[in-house]
């Protein structure tokens, strides 16, 4: 024996599994994910699937929302500490240019968004989450004094959620060449914003 207790184990292939589910959706999409092909990529025994999670959806869920947290977290954090909207956009912007929309991460985003149509739980917990991100936008655009920063944040994630997904068809887009347009959308009125 290796002396990890069997709880440590449990957690282990619980991350293992998690992350192959990740993997997966991006590689096959989220159908095409099968409790075989999951435990095999995982490196466990399929049965394990079910011991660790209610279900196979269940499974791929946490694994998208996971990420999903993940990057809204670290994108939010940059956010944060913008000094400006135009930082803010700044800060968007980087982290969009950072995913091409085929890659697994922009795919897993994807395949959770279409997915999320016809399973209301996931539908529920991305939308939550959205709202959450998209209020985070609007606080640093409102910190600024932004005259409606609810409205620019709906429309800032709208174009970066657009720009991936047309990404992934013409790998040639930018994130950088709209950025001037995002900012002078996110400027202040104080900062020579157009009413």
């Amino acid at each position: 024996m290796n002396g990890r207790t069997n709880v440590e184990r449990g957690r282990d292939v619980r991350a293992r599994l998690l992350q192959a589910a990740r993997e997966l959706v991006g590689e096959l999409g989220w159908t095409a994910v099968s409790t075989r092909v999951l435990a095999e990529r995982a490196g466990v025994r399929a049965g394990l699937v079910h011991y660790h999670f209610e279900s196979l959806a269940a499974l791929l869920r946490q694994a998208a929302l996971d990420e999903m947290r993940r990057v809204v977290a670290e994108t939010a954090a940059h956010l944060k500490a913008a000094a400006d909207p135009a930082a803010a956009v700044g800060a968007l912007v980087s982290e969009v240019d950072r995913y091409d929309g085929s890659d697994p991460a922009s795919r897993l985003f994807l395949e959770a968004y279409l997915a999320a149509t016809r399973d209301a739980v996931l539908h529920d917990s991305i939308a939550e989450l959205m709202k959450e991100f998209r209020s985070a936008v609007a606080t640093t655009l409102a910190r600024a004094g932004h005259p409606d920063p609810d409205g620019v944040a709906v429309l800032l994630l709208a174009v970066i959620d657009g720009l991936l997904l047309h990404r992934g068809l013409d790998p040639t887009l930018s994130a950088a060449r709209i950025r001037p347009l995002l900012s002078q959308m996110a400027d202040t009125e104080e900062n020579g914003a157009r009413q």
